[in-house]
């Protein structure tokens, strides 16, 4: 069975190690490519990432200590292989948010490719199964994970408005001003909010994880998250919000080992999404439910 964040690795993590470096290369080629907008530097970054770790590799004097029981060390450089094809796929389109048939297209091949492409050469190509997509995982959700629920529906209300509408960052998205158009908003907003967790958790996170303690992956990850985001339209001061939303997300799957809760989670904080960007592009037809008013 693949293993996933919550799994225990098959080997004993150091709390620091070489292999940090092309890890971190691999994933300064997300800001490169959707914050920087420089494809050039987002394929030198990868180029010296797949080196350095096959350099790391093929100099290790000796093997990582393996644990009673357990497999030899997964390869870092096919598990940064994976991650560095997925951000290539999604380089290739722009993300801007578009609305228009030929948009949706773009996101379902390149979205949907930078999840497919590092799930089929991993399953078919080094046939080691490092991903994997545990849709219920932990079991029944407890007290606490469906009060979690609630919170971040109260948190997104509160925050997510006063963040689009005073920053402008709203712009960043079409306007929304007929029914069509807003449906089209929705199913975008929420399929993309589902593919944030199959591949930022379940791709990048996890094959991170298999190398490094939970911290150091999660940081990891969210350079990937927060880069994509940006170049979505989470602009201005967004970061302050995406970064900790990250984090969170890959410790609350680590903890829960359920696909479904943190998809659930995600939906829930862009269905506030949703109706902010509605409320922001039709002054007046949601000022009684948000706070803050329409510009």
């Amino acid at each position: 069975m693949p293993q996933h964040p919550s799994s225990s690795p098959a080997v004993a993590l150091p709390a620091w190690s070489w292999g940090l470096l092309p890890a971190l290369l691999v994933c300064l080629a997300a800001p490169a490519f959707f914050v920087l907008l420089l494809p050039w530097l987002g394929w030198v970054l990868l180029a010296a990432a797949m080196a350095s770790a096959w350099m790391l590799e093929r100099r290790a004097s000796a093997p990582l200590e393996v644990l009673p029981g357990r497999t030899r060390p997964p390869s870092l450089l096919r598990d940064l292989s994976l991650i560095a094809a997925g951000l290539l796929v999604v380089s290739v389109i722009p993300l801007k948010a578009e609305l228009d048939n030929v948009a949706f297209v773009r996101f379902t091949l390149g979205l949907g490719g930078a999840v497919v492409v590092p799930y089929v050469i991993s399953r078919f190509v080094y046939r080691d199964r490092a991903i994997g997509f545990p849709w219920r995982g932990g079991g029944r959700w407890t007290t606490f994970q469906w009060a979690w629920l609630a919170s971040v529906l109260v948190l997104g209300w509160l925050i997510l408005p006063f963040y689009f509408i005073t920053s402008g960052v709203y712009l960043n998205w079409p306007v929304v001003n007929t029914p069509e158009l807003i449906g089209r908003l929705f199913v975008g907003v929420g399929a993309v909010g589902i593919w944030d967790e199959l591949f930022f958790v379940c791709t990048v996170f996890a094959l991170l994880r298999r190398h490094f303690p939970v911290w150091q992956a999660n940081v990891l990850q969210t350079i990937v998250f927060v880069s994509f985001l940006w170049e979505l339209g989470y602009r201005a001061w967004g970061p302050l919000l995406t970064i900790p939303f990250a984090l969170l997300q890959g410790f609350i799957f680590l903890r829960t080992r359920s696909l479904a809760y943190v998809v659930t989670v995600h939906l829930l904080f862009d269905a506030v999404v949703f109706l902010v960007l509605v409320h922001a592009h039709n002054p007046g037809v949601l000022d009684g439910f948000f706070l803050v008013p329409s510009p």
